[in-house]
C-alpha cells in the first residue's frame, strides 16, 4: 500500500478591490518670515520689533547698536533700570481715539524723549501730578500707536512681555550704561 501525501500550501489572497489610499496629513501652510525693513528714520516699535524677530543675539546687539542714539538708551534705562521709579499711574492710559495720530503722527519717541524725565521720581519733582499725567497723555496722543503702546509698556517696566529683549541683551549692546543710582 502505498500512501501518497498531497502538499496543502495556503495562500493569502489579496484583495482585487481597489486599496483606498491612506489620508495625507495636511500640510501646515509654510511661515514666510519677513524681514523688517529699517531706516534711519524708523519708529521706536519698529526697532524693537526687528530685534525681536533676530534669532541670534549677535544680530539683536547689531541692531540696538545700530541704533546707538539716546533716545533708545533713555527708553531702555527707563524701562530695565530698577532705580527708576514712574510717578505715573500703572495700567492703560485714557488716550481719545485719533485717527490723524494713526494716519499722520505729529510726533515720535525720537522727538519727545527729552521730555522723559518728568515722568520718574526725581525727574521734576516741582510739576504736579494732573499735569504730569495730562502732559504723558498728550505726548501719546500724537504718536503712532505703536510707539504710544511701547511707552506705556515702559512706564510700567513691561517691555519685555511684548518685545524679545532683555537688560543683559542691552547692557552687552551698550556697555556705557551705568545701571542704578538714578532716583
Amino acid at each position: 500500500m502505498t500512501t501518497t501525501t498531497k502538499k496543502t500550501t495556503t495562500t493569502s489572497r489579496r484583495s482585487t478591490a481597489a486599496k483606498k489610499p491612506t489620508p495625507k496629513k495636511p500640510t501646515e501652510p509654510k511661515v514666510i518670515e519677513t524681514k523688517i525693513e529699517l531706516t534711519p528714520s524708523s519708529y521706536v516699535h519698529e526697532i524693537f520689533a526687528a530685534i525681536s524677530s533676530e534669532k541670534t543675539k549677535d544680530a539683536k546687539i547689531n541692531i540696538l547698536q545700530q541704533y546707538n542714539e539716546n533716545f533708545i538708551k533713555s527708553v531702555l534705562i527707563w524701562n530695565f533700570d530698577e532705580s527708576i521709579q514712574s510717578v505715573l499711574p500703572e495700567g492703560s492710559v485714557p488716550l481719545q481715539e485719533n485717527e490723524n495720530s494713526q494716519k499722520n503722527p505729529s510726533s515720535n519717541i525720537r522727538k519727545e524723549w527729552n521730555k522723559f524725565y518728568n515722568f520718574v521720581k526725581g525727574g521734576n519733582d516741582a510739576m504736579n501730578k494732573l499735569r504730569k499725567e495730562t502732559m504723558f497723555i498728550n505726548i501719546l496722543e500724537s504718536f503712532h500707536p505703536g510707539e504710544a503702546e511701547v511707552l506705556c509698556l515702559v512706564k510700567d517696566k513691561k517691555l519685555q512681555t511684548k518685545y524679545n529683549i532683555t537688560k543683559e541683551l542691552v547692557s552687552e549692546a551698550y556697555p556705557d550704561i551705568q545701571w542704578g543710582n538714578r532716583s
